[in-house]
């Protein structure tokens, strides 16, 4: 990677160092590759698996802010959720139709989690030198790289890019992508193949806010953030690659303007934080600065250290014709994911 594209990246570091106090290192690989059609970048992150109730009580010992408040005290005892599409769907084997998981087996009782989120709230070392994700930007597109004037027509802002693919590292994933693209890809599998990452804790649907429960189901209903029970509706979320909107779930709904983390970025765009963006992430263990205060810099923050570019495997698909795609995770079924060591 070129000096300019190395400069563009850290400054993309510097943006989230800027906002979030945490004192952790985030070890990040990144390089250029040829991605599939349509894919500007994509972000495959390293995972660990770690009990719901340890999670909890992390994010109860790390709240700095209300809206951390306000998530964990709505968050329940036990882990139960929608979710369909599984082999042991009362409703039938692979059935579309939600079911309330609460039988507390594997999948109610831990979480699935980015080493770079579980580092902010500290479930593992934060100075540990692991690659907590490997980004990969696509050759086979144009980049500006100075997006303080305006973005070129016909190029990309590649700092914008580069901070949304951080932005999945650093948590902002869906462990419905997975139930999405396995449901009909060999599927269906057992329900404790599927885990919530933190951010499901807090997606919801109008069904689930009914129940009182997150809604982890593969589907095109519209899907939410809220932090209070599916009360309040706070940023609609997208809803699945291939049984939702057309866009992986680890993402804003598109065509919003929401944030950063949007799914698809157009030519000539300058790509832009949200507050919805800063949100999510601050109530799954990030420590935030003051929205009212001065977001100039983090002291204390180890920020993001970039390493040696190599080429990174996620499963994306082809774009619309002037919007292009952010990816954001490999998708691995559990049972792979727990031979290959993490947890």
């Amino acid at each position: 990677m070129d000096a300019q594209a190395y400069d563009a990246f850290v400054r993309a570091g510097n943006r989230w160092s800027s906002v979030f106090t945490d004192p952790v290192t985030v070890n990040l690989r990144i390089g250029y590759s040829a991605l599939a059609s349509g894919v500007l970048a994509q972000a495959s992150s390293t995972q660990t698996i770690v009990p719901y109730t340890n999670f909890v009580s992390a994010l109860r010992a790390d709240r700095t802010s209300s809206q951390d408040t306000t998530a964990v005290s709505n968050l329940s005892a036990d882990l139960k959720f929608l979710t369909n599409r599984t082999s042991d769907s009362p409703n039938g084997p692979g059935s579309a139709t939600p079911y309330l998981d609460d039988d507390g087996s594997f999948n109610n009782q831990y979480l699935r989690m980015t080493s770079a989120n579980a580092k902010a709230l500290g479930l593992m070392s934060a100075t540990a030198t692991g690659t907590d994700a490997t980004i990969t930007f696509s050759n086979a597109f144009s980049y500006d790289f100075k997006p303080w004037d305006g973005i070129v027509a016909g190029t990309f802002d590649f700092t914008g890019l580069a901070s949304h693919e951080i932005g999945h590292a650093l948590g902002f994933v869906s462990g419905v992508d997975i139930l999405d693209y396995y449901a009909g890809h060999g599927g269906p599998y057992g329900e404790d193949n599927f885990l919530l990452d933190p951010l499901d804790l807090f997606r919801y649907s109008v069904d689930s806010a009914a129940l009182g429960v997150a809604d982890f189901t593969a589907d095109a209903r519209a899907k939410y953030l809220s932090l209070n029970d599916g009360r309040t509706l706070l940023d609609s979320l997208s809803t699945g690659v291939y049984y939702g909107d057309g866009r992986q779930d680890s993402h804003w709904k598109d065509n919003l303007g929401i944030g950063v983390m949007d799914p698809t970025a157009a030519a000539g765009e300058l790509l832009k934080f949200g507050e919805a963006d800063l949100r999510a992430l601050d109530v799954v263990g990030w420590n935030r600065i003051s929205a009212t205060g001065s977001a100039a810099s983090a002291p204390g923050s180890a920020g993001i250290a970039g390493t040696a570019a190599v080429p990174a495997n996620a499963v994306d698909v082809d774009a619309p014709a002037t919007l292009w795609l952010l990816g954001s995770a490999a998708l691995l079924l559990l049972a792979r994911r727990r031979t290959a060591g993490a947890g």
